[in-house]
């Protein structure tokens, strides 16, 4: 045999995998929906870099002067985005691919967007801002506020389908005991609207205070949990008292303030107190201390106050934690006081 024909063969294939796509895309077609004439739509993908060397994309070559396509320069990370934008510029339907290169590869990895362009577009991105991939919700947060136990209370969540083919069968994954979800209609239709109703059965919620818990929408029964598609879901489930409100024995809470502007003034962590007198004739009572979302540092240096008596509560606010929470940061007390079972204290952040 002749090993100068074997050497050079073997070095052949050893290089193979150096020639190997580096890049993947999640999803390498994205149905962009409905848009208006000259309303630019934009498909974003999302990229994994599987190569164990640094990887660069190289050259995109979009298939029409239509599209532009924004790709992040340099070496990629373990995870990236390219985003490819329609100028919709004509009437109709589009499908629109780009070439992406890397300097692993001579091979590109293609992407796609698809959708159409409407002469009288209604955009409905006001009424239904929150966008989950084809379909789109008016929100993504759920509160059940001042909940008595056996209350059934009803929560809706409006959802549209911006798809331009796609039908889906919205479902609510990963719901606890206390949760039923139900959409109507169980089939929607692109272009369609329709209402997820949840039901909160509280005789199913184990303690007083505040419970959360995070839901996953997803298009069709059996799809894979994307966290990406998060619904955020709390109930305030207050004690029961029985009528003791007006009693003259009763305990009594006040705060020296239950609303505070944290001025962070270019520091990452700002410090405020708030005061509590129990200014009842009977001992108070603070059962839980909870916070609505993280990024919050709290200390109450006394939960059990005799008449007349103070306390000191202390908040702390971090605001690199506090600029990736989606909703107002708040504070809930639990008390025995009849006529106020429950204090929120809301934080406003300001720079």
């Amino acid at each position: 045999m002749n090993r100068r024909i074997i050497i050079p063969a073997l070095l052949w294939l050893a290089a193979m995998p150096a020639l190997a796509q580096k890049i993947a895309a999640e999803k390498t077609t994205v149905d962009a929906g409905r848009t208006g004439w000259k309303t630019p739509v934009t498909a974003v993908f999302d990229f994994r870099n599987k190569g164990g060397r640094k990887v660069r994309i190289s050259k995109v070559q979009p298939d029409c002067n239509c599209t532009v396509v924004e790709y992040p320069k340099g070496d990629l990370g373990d995870r990236f985005q390219i985003r490819m934008t329609f100028d919709a510029k004509q009437l109709g339907h589009f499908d629109k691919q780009a070439a992406i290169y890397t300097n692993e590869s001579k091979k590109p990895v293609y992407i796609r967007m698809k959708g159409i362009v409407l002469e009288n577009y209604v955009d409905v991105t006001g009424l239904y801002p929150v966008e989950m991939g084809d379909l789109r919700l008016d929100q993504n947060e759920l509160e059940y506020d001042d909940v008595n136990r056996g209350d059934m209370l009803v929560r809706e969540l409006r959802i549209y389908n911006n798809s331009i083919t796609q039908s889906y069968q919205p479902i609510v994954m990963h719901l606890p005991p206390y949760l039923k979800a139900q959409a109507m209609p169980e089939k929607l239709a692109p272009g369609a609207e329709g209402v997820i109703t949840v039901t909160l059965n509280s005789a199913k919620l184990h303690d007083y205070g505040l419970t959360q818990t995070t839901v996953f929408l997803a298009g069709n029964p059996g799809d894979k949990v994307n966290h990406d598609h998060a619904i955020g879901i709390s109930a305030v489930l207050l004690p029961s008292f029985n009528g003791e409100a007006d009693s003259p024995s009763a305990p009594h809470i006040q705060l020296s303030a239950e609303a505070v502007d944290i001025l962070f003034e270019g520091k990452n962590k700002k410090t405020e107190i708030i005061d509590i007198v129990n200014t009842g004739h009977s001992v108070l009572n603070i059962s839980s201390l909870q916070m609505f979302t993280p990024g919050l540092r709290i200390s109450l240096d006394k939960r059990r106050l005799q008449p007349g008596e103070y306390a000191k509560l202390k908040i702390t606010a971090i605001r690199g934690e506090l600029q990736k929470v989606r909703t107002r940061p708040r504070i809930l007390m639990i008390t025995n006081d009849p006529a106020k079972p429950k204090v929120t204290i809301t934080l406003n952040m300001k720079d």
